[in-house]
């Protein structure tokens, strides 16, 4: 009998992590957050089908009886600071399942998709009782590469199209990848293309598993599963490194946390009025009054 997790509870402490909300700190403090739960990272260039591939991965792992819980990275909107996309909408069919959780979050301005929150909400469902936690990023490409800062284990998703960028990969998400996923891959030379990826990851000195998954049908999805199943992240290189990396995103947090962006705003477009404005200037003057 699986136990069953409060995910009204769970709703409520991540609101109060995301918001830094009255509560928060006291809660990240006590949090003992369990490290042999898989965070599997699903990343790649945009319209890979990562979304369609999360829900096959929760579709197959649900079934297996196992617990899932997603974070669905969105672009923040320049203007009301909230995710734009909307993930959850596009993942409709497992809000009724009950061993299935999922929570958009904004990026809140990180290049790479993943802010201090990511890290910090992360570690909530991870104390919360799931057996996989599967991060979504926002596919802006190479400047992804921060969540190998944050998973145990990293899904690159990829589409045949994609062959004729095949350098760009050695020399970005080559270094990032646990996994390579061969996405949509009923396209025309998608063979030929996870060949390719193939022989490039050879080169490691550990090769990256390469996948060809058609996630729209659910095809190669038993095959990812059993190869998530096997990998044992606690062997990850640099992971002192990568949690060195999480340390430094919650401190530039902590340190940034009195800055107010609407009053700084409010204040640039007094100044920027200015005829002898000068933003470095601006700058400086505005961090030592803040």
């Amino acid at each position: 009998m699986i136990e069953k997790i409060d995910f009204k509870a769970l709703s409520r402490a991540l609101t109060l992590v995301e918001n830094n909300l009255d509560g928060a700190e006291k809660l990240l403090l006590e949090l003992k957050a369990d490290p042999s739960v898989p965070v599997i990272g699903i990343t790649g260039p945009p319209g890979a089908g990562k979304s369609t591939l999360v829900n096959a991965l929760i579709n197959r792992l649900s079934e297996n009886g196992k617990q899932v819980a997603v974070l669905a990275i969105d672009p923040t909107s320049p203007f009301n600071f909230g995710s734009l996309l909307g993930d959850r909408i596009r993942m409709a069919e497992q809000f009724n399942k009950p061993n299935v959780f999922i929570r958009s979050l904004a990026t809140r301005g990180s290049l790479g998709g993943l802010s201090a929150k990511t890290i910090e909400m992360t570690d909530v469902l991870r104390a919360a009782g799931f057996d996989y936690i599967l991060v979504e990023t926002v596919g802006v490409g190479q400047s992804e590469v921060e969540i190998a800062g944050l998973a145990d284990i990293t899904l690159v998703v990829l589409v045949p199209e994609a062959g004729d960028e095949i350098q760009g990969i050695k020399s970005g998400l080559m270094e990032i990848a646990d996994v390579f996923v061969v996405n949509k891959a009923d396209r025309e030379g998608a063979a030929t293309f996870a060949n390719k990826l193939k022989k490039l990851s050879q080169q490691k000195e550990n090769p990256i598993p390469v996948i060809s998954t058609v996630a729209s049908k659910e095809r190669g999805i038993d095959e990812l599963v059993e190869l998530i199943a096997k990998l044992d992240q606690s062997k990850k290189p640099h992971r002192n490194l990568l949690l060195a990396e999480k340390a430094w995103k919650l401190i530039q947090q902590k340190r940034m946390e009195n800055f107010d962006k609407q009053v700084l705003l409010t204040d640039l477009t007094a100044a920027a009025n200015l005829p002898d404005f000068n933003l470095y200037r601006f700058v400086s003057d505005w961090i030592k009054r803040s």
